[in-house]
């Protein structure tokens, strides 16, 4: 069973976008953002809320299009409407028994992209095996937490940690049941 892998960035008030979804504050290019790119290589599933997927559409993300074409995609929504013939699946209601399915069939680790309320009703559920921070030396004051809603908090343990000369922290957790 293929783990899922909320892998973000987020400030150090908790946040993985300003208010308005301003995501400028965090960086765009350098090492952590190489690495961030290294890891992507390697989810086979990215799996996403509605908010993650619209988001794209401010950086020319046609609806329909698959932001990561090495991957398959699912946005989860009861909402989101796309054109026939997409390159994204979209799944009705977030759906445990559809996620341990999807579990069992994704060919590698399936990449938890957002948002934060999507996150936390995850977390909640017991469905995230592992969480990847990339900590921004940053306040962003408001907007996206990163688990908006999380009703039921796991243990967490540190699998590693990694300094940035621009003063990020990259963490790996894993999330203990």
């Amino acid at each position: 069973m293929q783990p899922i892998i909320y892998d973000v960035a987020v400030s150090i008030d908790g946040y993985i976008s300003g208010p308005g979804g301003d995501i400028s504050k965090f960086a765009h290019e350098g090492p952590v953002v190489d690495d961030y790119f290294e890891r992507m290589r390697h989810y086979a599933v990215a799996i996403m809320g509605r908010h993650t997927y619209e988001f794209g559409y401010r950086f020319g993300l046609e609806p329909g299009a698959n932001p990561y074409k090495h991957m398959r995609t699912y946005v989860f929504s009861k909402g989101l409407k796309l054109p026939e013939g997409s390159d994204v699946t979209v799944v009705d209601a977030i759906d445990c028994t559809e996620l341990q399915s999807l579990r069992r069939s994704a060919s590698g680790p399936i990449y938890l992209c957002g948002g934060g309320s999507f996150a936390g009703t995850l977390l909640s559920a017991g469905l995230i095996d592992r969480v990847r921070l990339k900590r921004a030396p940053i306040l962003l004051g408001g907007g996206t937490c990163l688990f908006d809603g999380a009703t039921k908090p796991p243990a967490f343990a540190i699998l590693q940690t990694r300094s940035y000369d621009n003063g990020y922290v990259f963490q790996e957790y894993e999330v203990k049941r």
